[in-house]
């Protein structure tokens, strides 16, 4: 049995591991910023050394992506040195690492899906600094670690876009949605549990990075017009292009991900995103019959 801490608790991806942890035969310490502060090496060290772990899975970060480009230092700490502490420590006491990023480390220009070793390009804070971690994490080459990119992540927990647009569908009578941003939306109990089943699979020297999404393409106004059918909330759902949808930060035009490297690898089976979504509606008792 080894001992797996998993950062970020109150997380859409952490909380998803600790359901299913239950059925796990590992033992698991789930931490917020309360529990451990990250940002802080001898905070890290203490916990590390007091409950013997083997394993950490990183799924803590500043996601606050408009904020971030006014919070700079705070997204830094979070999402780059935090992550030079975990790596560092994690490759002196010969700790696992896997670390969770973002589809953001790209610019979103691509006309055909990122594979791993396509060149990054952020163009916000968020982006970069989710960059940065990676970049020091490849640099310090703990043994055995890994880096998981993924996109567009929901689930029953945490606040997500499937929440919002059930939130605001009841509420109002029509809704104008994003249509020529394209990704796949990631449930995020679907990544969770690919990362508790590739656990016991990874060996490698270098850092290795991977990529993982539900399998399909779509927009955000597909995506909002599927959760308002499955719902069966009577929310007209109109098509509008970024440029009328004024942000702080720049999101990524096309977020679509490669996943080819993670399935090859590990041989497993990625679920379709209405598949995931219908699932996820279920288990929030929002899926109509």
């Amino acid at each position: 049995m080894l001992n797996v801490l998993v950062t970020g608790e109150r997380g859409q991806l952490a909380s998803e591991i600790k359901v299913l942890s239950l059925d796990n035969p590992n033992n698991f310490f789930f931490t917020d910023k309360e529990e451990l502060d990250i940002t802080n090496r001898e905070s890290i060290y203490m916990f590390v050394n007091k409950h013997n772990i083997d394993i950490i899975i990183n799924c803590a970060a500043y996601t606050a992506v408009d904020k971030a480009e006014e919070e700079k230092v705070l997204s830094d700490e979070v999402n780059h040195q935090a992550i030079k502490y975990l790596a560092s420590i994690s490759k002196e006491k010969s700790i696992q690492l896997i670390h969770i990023s973002t589809d953001y480390i790209f610019d979103g220009n691509n006309c055909i899906p990122y594979i791993e070793t396509d060149i990054t390009n952020p163009s916000g804070i968020y982006g970069k600094t989710k960059l940065d971690g990676e970049l020091i994490l490849q640099e310090i080459n703990p043994k055995n670690s890994i880096i998981i990119r993924t996109a567009w992540l929901y689930s029953s927990f945490g606040d997500n876009f499937v929440k919002t647009m059930l939130s605001l569908g009841k509420e109002k009578e029509s809704l104008e949605v994003i249509f020529d941003q394209v990704g796949t939306p990631t449930y995020a109990r679907d990544l969770a549990k690919t990362i508790l089943e590739i656990l016991p699979e990874i060996e490698n020297s270098e850092v290795e990075i991977y990529h993982y999404s539900n399998e399909g393409v779509l927009s955000w106004y597909d995506f909002a017009k599927e959760i308002m059918q499955m719902a069966e909330i009577e929310c007209q759902i109109n098509p509008i292009e970024t440029k009328e949808y004024i942000t702080f930060a720049k999101r990524p035009h096309y977020s679509l991900l490669n996943k080819r490297k993670i399935k090859n690898k590990f041989n497993i089976q990625i679920p379709y995103w209405k598949d995931s979504l219908d699932e996820c509606l279920q288990i929030m008792g929002e899926r109509k019959k």
